[in-house]
């Protein structure tokens, strides 16, 4: 969902980026989950808010610079169950990431590592025998999602 990005003044306030759309509707989510380690580790959200082009936010029991200072550079994830029901046809990157993609004729092309967001469209970079960047385009690219099947079928040549 985001990332703890820097800190903020001497109280333990750190600066957030956010993956959510718009920017503060990650604030709205309580709990967090800060990676650690190999794992996550449960924080509650004390506060939050925009500042100036950013968003900042205090965790509980994190009262001091120093103890925010080593949270910066941590994934922030939420429990799936805090998201909302998409409509059909709406998806989520993090269900999409590594799902197989297939293109025309049904050639595996590789699996989706990311997803990247551009001015025109979202576009997933798929990784098999080498790197693919493929325009999410519904209905004229990405012909279909079967999250059930960990596929997408996609009208992309392999040597495209």
């Amino acid at each position: 969902m985001g990332r703890v990005v820097g800190v903020f003044g001497i109280k333990g306030w750190v600066k957030v980026f956010s993956h959510t759309q718009p920017r503060e509707n990650i604030l709205q989510y309580d709990p967090w989950w800060l990676a650690e380690g190999d794992g996550w580790r449960r924080v509650a959200l004390a506060g939050g808010q925009r500042h100036g082009k950013g968003l900042i936010a205090r965790l509980a029991g994190v009262t001091d610079r120093d103890v925010a200072q080593a949270l910066v550079g941590r994934d922030i994830a939420i429990d799936r169950a805090q998201l909302p029901a998409l409509p059909e046809g709406e998806y989520y990157w993090s269900d999409l990431i590594g799902l197989q993609v297939y293109g025309t004729g049904g050639v595996p092309l590789g699996r989706v590592k990311e997803l990247i967001e551009t001015g025109a469209h979202d576009v997933l970079v798929v990784q098999g025998e080498r790197e693919r960047l493929i325009p999410w385009a519904v209905p004229q690219i990405v012909k279909a999602v079967d999250l059930a099947a960990g596929r997408i079928d996609v009208d992309w040549a392999a040597d495209y």
